[in-house]
């Protein structure tokens, strides 16, 4: 199942993707919660229903006629790993990690699939990451690497946007990981029992249809269920947190020279199985 969150005639809806466009659940079924982290919290119970309606109902809208918000528009924690592919880590000219390393993208960064990426007015080096990205189901603490897919909800596609000029003027990410606009995701949440092996999907990115990023899930150093062990020892997940799970190859600060985002770029993210995100660079609002 994919789900989505989007914006139409000033208000925010749940939807089921289908084929032929959207099924808006607050017309289906307006018993159901009304908010993502509501329906991802009662899934186990709403499953059935859900499906129910995505097999039997058609859908309301077209995609292409309402304003498709990031899955899960404000989510509690948004967390990323960084240095998780050896391709990403040689080019930084960097140790490979013995512990995972964490940062967070605050909330304000959370962008839509398609909506327009910021370059800020403080920064002249904006950077793509191409990333998967799960969403935790049920709230959990000390999860043991062998349970931890049942704490997973779904997956997405997402770009950890990052000023690199930003980001390492201190040994702290959070703030050139944080900007306004910098963690767009989506285009859906596609529930675990679609994706056959998280850890075996290709991942790629586009700049101006040029592919700068391409690489696997497979190569990822440490995996998600490394992940989910790792955080769910230092804080409660809840139901709708994101997690981005690290980028490969390819990045614009790695390049020689480095080759940072511009006004007008077109940046694409598609991750196989998942989805795609694209979207244009724009400058940062007077």
């Amino acid at each position: 199942m994919k789900l989505a969150s989007f914006e139409h005639d000033g208000k925010v809806h749940c939807a089921i993707a289908v084929a032929d466009g959207l099924i808006d659940l607050s017309r289906a079924a307006p018993e159901l919660p009304a908010t993502m982290i509501g329906l991802i919290e009662e899934f186990p119970r709403l499953s059935g229903r859900l499906q129910d309606i995505a097999r039997n109902t058609r859908a309301h809208l077209r995609t292409s006629d309402v304003h498709l918000l990031a899955p899960v528009p404000r989510p509690s924690k948004i967390l990323a790993i960084g240095l998780n592919y050896a391709d990403h880590i040689a080019e930084t000219g960097r140790e490979p990690p013995k512990q995972q390393v964490w940062f967070s993208k605050l909330v304000n960064a959370v962008n839509g699939p398609y909506d327009t990426i910021q370059l800020p007015r403080a920064s002249h080096q904006v950077d793509y990451e191409a990333e998967l990205v799960f969403v935790i189901g049920k709230r959990c603490r000390h999860v043991r690497k062998e349970d931890a897919a049942s704490v997973i909800f779904g997956f997405c596609a997402g770009n950890d946007v990052s000023a690199r000029d930003w980001q390492f003027k201190t040994p702290q990410f959070i703030l050139g990981k944080s900007f306004d606009s910098h963690a767009p995701f989506g285009p859906y949440i596609v529930t675990t029992d679609e994706i056959k092996d998280p850890h075996n999907l290709g991942i790629r990115c586009f700049v101006n249809r040029e592919k700068r990023q391409d690489s696997n899930t497979r190569h990822l150093i440490f995996n998600i269920f490394d992940q989910i062990a790792e955080i769910s020892q230092v804080m409660t997940l809840e139901p709708g947190d994101v997690i981005f799970t690290g980028t490969p190859g390819g990045v614009g600060v790695a390049m020689e020279p480095p080759c940072f985002l511009k006004e007008g770029d077109v940046v694409r993210v598609e991750i196989d199985e998942v989805g795609t995100l694209e979207a244009v660079m724009t400058a940062e609002p007077a």
